[in-house]
């Protein structure tokens, strides 16, 4: 499978999730995640590239279920807003355009 430029874009970045007590803070294990929102994905479909947002493999375990120490609802409030800290500094970057 293809990766997307927004993709490959978050190797090596700083994770925009910052779960506390969660984010391990180790770019080397950044990867984009995909925010699950309804009417934008479904099985076999992942949403577009730019629901996603810059995530340490151990934020990404919380947004994803994997881990247990975190509730649902906390893990998507802050993987939301971890998607909206990846737009921004993708559009300061110039990778998107509004």
């Amino acid at each position: 499978m293809r990766q997307s430029k927004l993709t490959k874009a978050a190797r090596s970045r700083e994770c925009q999730v910052r779960i506390p007590g969660v984010c391990n803070g180790n770019p080397e294990t950044t990867v984009l995640a995909h925010y699950r929102l309804a009417g934008t994905c479904g099985v076999g479909m992942k949403p577009h590239d730019m629901q996603g947002a810059w995530a340490c493999s151990a934020c990404h375990d919380a947004c994803d279920g994997r881990r247990r120490d975190i509730d649902r609802d906390t893990a998507r409030q802050y993987h939301a807003e971890g998607v909206m800290r990846t737009q921004a500094a993708l559009l300061h970057e110039g990778m998107l355009t509004a």
